[in-house]
């Protein structure tokens, strides 16, 4: 198991940004096309977190032209750059799956 502990440790990143569920993130990521890389700005909210580890992952949604868009990201990703903060969210639940039913300005809106 020290051979296994080691190697995750390597691929941990050690500047994750500290952010919570309900929180309006700005995820940056690493896009290829071709010979060319460029970042990609993905907005939403963070519906959950799950894992630990090198296998954490949070869950970002949004609404794209009316119609709602849930991304997972694992948090050790070499192709994330970064995680803004935008707005800071106060939520009473580990998971917003209740968002999903939400229409409009209510999906994006913490407030319990």
């Amino acid at each position: 198991m020290n051979i296994i502990d080691t190697i995750a440790k390597e691929q941990q990143k050690t500047d994750v940004t500290k952010f919570k569920v309900g929180d309006g993130v700005r995820v940056h990521t690493r896009v290829r096309e071709g010979e060319k890389e460029r970042i990609q700005i993905f907005a939403g909210i963070c519906i959950g977190r799950k894992g630990t580890g090198l296998n954490q992952s949070f869950t970002v949604r949004r609404i794209s032209y009316g119609e709602g868009v849930e991304r997972v990201f694992p948090i050790h990703s070499p192709r994330i750059a970064k995680v803004e903060v935008e707005k800071v969210g106060k939520a009473r639940r580990s998971k917003l799956n209740y968002l999903r039913n939400r229409k409009g300005k209510e999906a994006t809106a913490v407030r319990e």
